[in-house]
C-alpha cells in the first residue's frame, strides 16, 4: 500500500509512519520542520523527507492513503491537491480506526495519566509475552516505537487523546476509535483554545462514553467527581467498573503498594500514579491477566518518558523532570514528590508553555498548584506569548493567579539558569514540569555533576 503522510516530524505521526514501514508499506512524507528525535529515527529508516517544505507534486494518483496531521494547515497544498485528485484522505485517529475495526479496541481516556496508564499496561502485557497493537503517546523502556500494527493480534491498546484529528476534521481523536474497552482517569479543562468553557470540554468525554459498543466495559476513576456524574448519567448499556486509590506506604523514599501477598516495592510513586496502578489492574484484568500476573510486572514499571523521570541523584539531591503542565497534573506532581520525600526541601519549577496556561483569562487555575513546594518558581518566554497571540503577562499577575507567597517568575532563560545553578542543593528534590525545554535549557547536561 502506497501511503503519503502530511506533517510526518509529528509525535505521533512519525511513529505511525515508522509503524507502517517495518509493517512492509510503502511511506513518503513531508513536513515545514523535523526536530528531534522524529529527525533520526525517520531518517535510519530512509522516510526523512530530502528537503523541508511543502510540494504538490509528491501527491500523485497511484498514493492509495494520505495521512492528514494537525501541524498541517487546511490550505497546504499537498493536501489541496489531494483533494483535487480524490485520494482518500485519514487523520491519524482515522487510519488507526480503520486498521483496528475487527479488533478489540481498549481506549484509555482523560485529561491526566493516560499516557502513564497506557504504558502500565503496555508493560504488563509486555513481561507476559502478550502480543497487542499499540499507540502511545509517550516513548516507554524495552520499546523502539510506540505505535506497532499488525494483521494478527486481536487487542489494540490506545491512548485516547482528546485533541482535534486534523485541520479538516475537528472531532477529538478520541471519539472515533468507537472502544469495546474504555477507561476515563480523571476531568480537569485543558485546551482551551479549542473547547471554551468547561461545560463544552465535559461534553467531549460524554460523546465518548457514547461511543463505546453496546455490551463494552468502561473502568472509570470514581474519586473524580465529575466522572462520577458522567458514569452515573450514561445510560448506554455497558458494564461499568469503578477504581480508586489503593492502599500504599512510604518508607525511606520507596513507596509499597498493599497486596493480598503483603507490601509490594514499586519503582514509581504519588498518589495519582498509584490511582493509574488501579485503572491499569482493572484493563489488564479485561485483557486477560489475573491480579497476581499484574503485581509481578508492575513493580518493574520504571514510568513514561518525561514522567516523573529521574533524572539526576546523588547522597542529597534528586532531580526530576516531569511533562506535568495543566493545574490539576502540576498539583498531583508536586503534592506526590513531597510526600515521597517530605524531609527534604522541595524547589518546584513550572514552565508556562501551552496556550492554555499562557491565556490570562486561564491563570487563575493554577491558583495554589505550587502550595506543596518549599520554593516555587515560574518561568515562561514572552515570545511564546507572542507566537500564540495572546496578552503580555505580568509579574504581578503572575502572583495574583498562584496566590503563592515568595513566588519567583523568570521570562529569560539564561537568568533562570543562573537562578538555578547558583541553588543549595543540600537535602533537596528539584522538580522541573514543562511541556518545553524552558527556552532550551538541557536539565541533563545542568545537572551533570550531580551523579
Amino acid at each position: 500500500m502506497r501511503i503519503h503522510f502530511i506533517a510526518i516530524g509529528g509525535s505521533a505521526m512519525h511513529n505511525l509512519a515508522l509503524a507502517l514501514h517495518v509493517k512492509g508499506e510503502q511511506v513518503t512524507g513531508s513536513d515545514d520542520a523535523i526536530f528531534e528525535p522524529s529527525k533520526s529515527r525517520l531518517q535510519a529508516k530512509g522516510l526523512l523527507p530530502q528537503e523541508m517544505g511543502w510540494d504538490a507534486e509528491k501527491i500523485t494518483a497511484d498514493i492509495e492513503a494520505v495521512i492528514l496531521g494537525m501541524h498541517a494547515k487546511s490550505d497546504n497544498p499537498e493536501l489541496l491537491k489531494a483533494q483535487e485528485l480524490g485520494l482518500k484522505i485519514y487523520s491519524y485517529p482515522e487510519f488507526i480506526y480503520e486498521h483496528s475495526k475487527q479488533k478489540t479496541r481498549v481506549v484509555i481516556g482523560g485529561s491526566h495519566g493516560k499516557t502513564t496508564i497506557t504504558s502500565m499496561v503496555l508493560h504488563v502485557l509486555n513481561y507476559h509475552g502478550i502480543e497487542v497493537d499499540y499507540l502511545v503517546g509517550a516513548q516507554l523502556e524495552g520499546f523502539d516505537r510506540m505505535v506497532h500494527l499488525t494483521e494478527e493480534n486481536d487487542f489494540i491498546l490506545l491512548e485516547g487523546d482528546e485533541y482535534l484529528s486534523s485541520p479538516t476534521d475537528l472531532r477529538p481523536k478520541f471519539h472515533l476509535y468507537q472502544p469495546n474497552i474504555a477507561l476515563i482517569s480523571g476531568i480537569a479543562w485543558d485546551h482551551i483554545n479549542v473547547f471554551p468553557t468547561f461545560e463544552n470540554y465535559v461534553d467531549q468525554f460524554r460523546i465518548f462514553i457514547d461511543k463505546i459498543t453496546n455490551g463494552g466495559i468502561l473502568v472509570y476513576n470514581e474519586e473524580d467527581p465529575i466522572v462520577a456524574q458522567l458514569v452515573e448519567e450514561a445510560a448506554k448499556p455497558i458494564r461499568k467498573l469503578p477504581y480508586g486509590t489503593p492502599k500504599y506506604t512510604i518508607e525511606n523514599g520507596k513507596t509499597f503498594l498493599e497486596t493480598p501477598e503483603g507490601p509490594m516495592p514499586l519503582e514509581v510513586f504519588g498518589a495519582h500514579n498509584l490511582s493509574n496502578l488501579n485503572g491499569a489492574k482493572w484493563i489488564c484484568q479485561n485483557m486477560g491477566v489475573d491480579e497476581e500476573d499484574f503485581y509481578e510486572a508492575i513493580g518493574s514499571f520504571k514510568g513514561a518518558s518525561k514522567r516523573l523521570e529521574k533524572i539526576a541523584e546523588n547522597d542529597t539531591t534528586v532531580i526530576y523532570k516531569d511533562f506535568a503542565h495543566s493545574p490539576s497534573k502540576v498539583i498531583a506532581t508536586t503534592e506526590a514528590v513531597k510526600q515521597q520525600f517530605p524531609n527534604r526541601k522541595l524547589i518546584a519549577c513550572l514552565e508556562l508553555h501551552t496556550y492554555s496556561s499562557l491565556n490570562a483569562d486561564f491563570l487563575s487555575e493554577y491558583e495554589g498548584a505550587l502550595n506543596a513546594a518549599d520554593q516555587a518558581v515560574v518561568f515562561y518566554s514572552p515570545e511564546a506569548v507572542q507566537i500564540k497571540r495572546l496578552e503580555a503577562i505580568s509579574n504581578e499577575q503572575m502572583e495574583k493567579a498562584f496566590k503563592r507567597e515568595g513566588l519567583l517568575t523568570y521570562t529569560d532563560s539564561n537568568q533562570f539558569k543562573g537562578f538555578v545553578n547558583q541553588l543549595d542543593l543540600t537535602n533537596s528534590v528539584v522538580l522541573f514540569m514543562s511541556s518545553g525545554n524552558y527556552g532550551g535549557i538541557d536539565l541533563n547536561e545542568l545537572f551533570s555533576s550531580v551523579k
